[in-house]
């Protein structure tokens, strides 16, 4: 089984699992297999009265990269990405696939495209693009990626999480919206019918996914201090009535333009994001800095 979700839209593409059912609505679910949970989850033994699941099972460990202070180019944290995955997917049938991963980082300035991307939402001769272009195995249309912008690529088996891509998705959307209001007091939202956060009518996360035997990579970009110029020169996501904004442009008009620092707002925002993200994954993370990537 292979699917890629929208970076973008709120669909999934899903003939692989179904046949009859629309994966187009925030309320139905695509269901990769029956039940919500398989595979070994190490639970604490005792001799105690039998006590909530959730306090006897033990949190999932989650190796931890990174790299959010640093830019790194995207093809070699895309190659470093498939390289993680081919590895999981060797340890998927004996069950020896014991930790998640989690990589975050900034990219130098750089399009990227779905699977299925049409090239009408570039604003620009692709012979002559302004910065990098990369098609990849993410659903959905263009975006943009480049510094101020925190990406985390979660690599997650999803036989120790729940078998549904929607409630997948759905979890990185929640994952951004608390680390929002948490740390910024920014309240974010979904909207019906597309996939990724917003502010308003500002779009300031994107996600997309790509699934390949339950384990899904690839993830989401947080504008935090971007330079929003390059998002002009393509329709991002394919959107074409909705903008883009970031969240030093959303704390600045709310503060009257006060000057914000950059470092302290991207800080900020991985602390807050990672935080979210364990919680929402019950996940344990560890921190590694094995993952030979050169930074700019």
């Amino acid at each position: 089984m292979v699917i890629s979700a929208p970076l973008c839209h709120g669909f999934l593409p899903f003939s692989a699992v179904a046949t009859d059912s629309s994966a187009c609505s925030r309320n139905r679910r695509l269901v990769l297999a029956a039940g919500r949970r398989s595979g070994p989850i190490a639970a604490a033994s005792t001799d105690a009265a039998p006590v909530a699941d959730a306090a006897r099972v033990a949190r999932r460990r989650c190796e931890c990269f990174d790299l959010h202070q640093q830019t790194v180019p995207f093809a070699e944290s895309w190659a470093r990405q498939k390289s993680i995955v081919k590895r999981r997917k060797g340890l998927v049938d004996s069950d020896e696939d014991h930790a998640d991963t989690l990589i975050a980082l900034q990219h130098p300035p750089v399009y990227t495209l779905g699977t299925g991307s049409s090239e009408e939402f570039l604003r620009f001769d692709v012979q002559d693009s302004p910065y990098e272009i990369h098609r990849i195995d993410r659903g959905g249309e263009v975006t943009y990626h480049g510094p101020g912008q925190l990406v985390m690529y979660p690599i997650i088996n999803l036989r120790y999480h729940e078998l549904d891509l929607h409630w997948y998705l759905r979890s990185l959307e929640d994952v951004i919206i608390r680390a929002l209001h948490s740390a910024f007091s920014i309240k974010a939202s979904t909207v019906k019918g597309l996939t990724g956060v917003w502010v308003g009518d500002q779009k300031v996360a994107a996600i997309g996914i790509h699934c390949s035997r339950y384990i899904v990579y690839h993830g989401l970009a947080l504008n935090v201090t971007t330079d929003l110029a390059p998002f002009e020169r393509i329709v991002p996501c394919g959107i074409k009535d909705r903008r883009v904004g970031s969240i030093k442009e959303i704390l600045q008009k709310s503060s009257r333009g006060r000057e914000l620092n950059d470092a302290e707002l991207m800080d900020i925002a991985y602390e807050s994001l990672i935080k979210e993200f364990a919680e929402i994954f019950q996940l344990s993370l560890e921190p590694s800095t094995d993952l030979y990537l050169q930074p700019r």
